[in-house]
C-alpha cells in the first residue's frame, strides 16, 4: 500500500515533542499507525507556503529534506529511504516502510533547474508544480491566472523532470497548467492528492475531462482525504459561510503563530468543533470510496489511488489517521472490487507509473 502525500514533515521540524517511533494521540502518521494501516511506502511532502519564496524557501526545503534523511536511520528496523520502485520493493521484502521525498510547490526550486536536479539527488521523486499561489512559471488552481498555464521556463521544468525520472504532480495546478503539462510531458503524469470535481466542486479537484485525459497518458488520480475536497455538501456550506474561515484563521494565528504543524492541527480541531455544533455537514470516510468509484467508472481501476494529505488537512470521520487504511480495503471488497483491482488502487498503480517514469528517463539518457 502506497500513500503518495503526507505532510508529517512539518511535525518533524516544528513539533519538538513529536516522536515518530511512538503511537501519538494526535496527528495522523507515525510508525505504529503506519504499521497498523499496512502502509508499505509513504511520500513525505517538503513544503513551505507559497508566500515564502527565494532563498528563504530553499533553506526551509533543505532543512525538511535533512529532517527526513535523519529520521530514516533513527529507525533502521522500520524505515528505509527509497528512490526507486526497486527500493520500495526491497524495503517491503525486508519488512520495512519505504520513505520517499516529494517537493510540494515549484517555488522551492527558486527558478533553478540546477536546484531541481539537486532535490532529485537528495531523493525527491516528484514535484507538485504549484501550491495555493502561482509560481513564476506556472498558474495555481487557487490563484488568479497570471501566465495562462505554463511559461516557457515551466515547459523546460517538465522536460527536465522527465529526463531525471521525477514524477510531475498536477495537484494544485490550474486547469490550463494541467493541459499544458499533458501536452509537454513524455512521461505519465500524476495528481498525487486530488479528488473528483464532479463529486465536490473545488478547483483543487479534477474534472471528468481532466481525469480522462490523464488516464489516456497512463497517469493517475490519487484521492485526497481532505473533507473540503471529498464532501460536496460540506464544501458548499463552507463557501456559503466565509466567516468560518476567518474565525479559524484568526484563532490559529493566535494559538500557533508561525508554527505550521500547530496551524494544521488546530485548524482541523476547530473545523470539527463547527461540525459538532451542526453548522457544517459531517463528512464520513466512505466518501473516499465514492471518489474512487467515480474514477473507476470513468476510466477503469488502473488510474486511481490514494494520496491522503494526512497531517496537512481535515480528515473525514473514520479516517483520522493511517491506522484506518484497512477500512478502504474492506470497503472496496464490499463494493465488489476484485483482489487484483484493489491491489492496483492501494499501490500497484503508483509502482507502475513510477516504473514508466524511470524507464522513460533511462531511455532518454541512453
Amino acid at each position: 500500500m502506497v500513500d503518495t502525500h503526507v505532510d508529517t514533515t512539518q511535525r518533524l521540524i516544528y513539533d519538538k515533542s513529536f516522536d515518530f517511533g511512538a503511537r501519538n494521540v494526535d496527528g495522523s502518521v507515525d510508525i505504529p499507525r503506519l504499521r497498523e494501516g499496512g502502509i508499505g511506502a509513504v511520500f513525505f511532502a517538503v513544503w513551505t507556503p507559497g508566500s515564502v519564496t527565494g532563498n528563504a524557501a530553499v533553506e526551509r526545503a533543505v532543512a525538511q529534506i535533512d529532517a527526513i534523511h535523519r529520521l530514516v536511520p533513527a529507525h533502521p528496523q522500520d524505515l528505509s529511504l527509497a528512490k526507486s520502485v526497486d527500493d520500495i520493493r526491497a524495503a517491503h521484502a525486508e519488512g520495512r516502510i519505504a520513505v520517499l521525498i516529494a517537493i510540494e510547490g515549484g517555488h522551492l526550486i527558486n527558478r533553478s533547474l540546477h536546484l531541481l536536479r539537486k532535490y532529485h539527488q537528495f531523493g525527491a521523486r516528484y514535484m507538485t508544480l504549484t501550491h495555493s499561489l502561482n509560481v513564476e512559471w506556472a498558474d495555481s488552481s487557487t490563484d488568479e491566472p497570471r501566465h495562462n498555464g505554463l511559461t516557457e521556463f515551466g515547459r523546460e521544468v517538465i522536460v527536465e523532470m522527465n529526463r531525471l525520472g521525477m514524477m510531475v504532480d498536477v495537484s494544485h495546478v490550474s486547469d490550463k497548467t494541467f493541459a499544458d503539462v499533458l501536452e509537454v510531458s513524455t512521461a505519465p503524469v500524476i495528481a498525487t492528492h486530488s479528488s473528483c470535481r464532479t463529486r465536490c466542486d473545488s478547483p483543487r479537484n479534477l474534472t471528468d475531462a481532466m481525469i480522462r485525459s490523464l488516464a489516456a497518458k497512463r497517469g493517475l488520480v490519487q484521492i485526497n482525504f481532505h473533507m473540503g475536497f471529498l464532501g460536496g455538501a460540506f464544501r458548499e456550506a463552507y463557501k456559503a459561510n466565509p466567516h468560518f474561515e476567518t474565525e479559524i484563521d484568526s484563532t490559529v494565528t493566535h494559538l500557533c503563530g508561525d508554527n505550521l504543524a500547530c496551524q494544521m492541527r488546530e485548524a482541523s480541531r476547530l473545523t470539527r468543533e463547527i461540525i459538532a455544533q451542526g453548522k457544517l455537514p459531517r463528512v464520513d470516510w466512505t466518501e473516499i470510496l465514492d471518489h474512487i468509484d467515480h474514477v473507476v467508472q470513468l476510466v477503469g481501476p488502473d488510474y486511481a489511488g490514494l494520496g491522503s494529505d494526512f497531517d496537512g488537512a481535515n480528515m473525514p470521520y473514520g479516517m483520522e489517521d493511517a491506522s484506518q487504511f484497512p477500512k478502504i480495503t474492506d470497503g472496496l471488497l464490499k463494493r465488489g472490487y476484485s483482489d487484483a483491482d484493489i491491489c492496483k488502487i492501494l499501490g500497484g498503480n503508483v509502482l507502475r507509473l513510477m516504473q514508466d517514469v524511470e524507464t522513460i528517463a533511462h531511455n532518454m539518457e541512453a
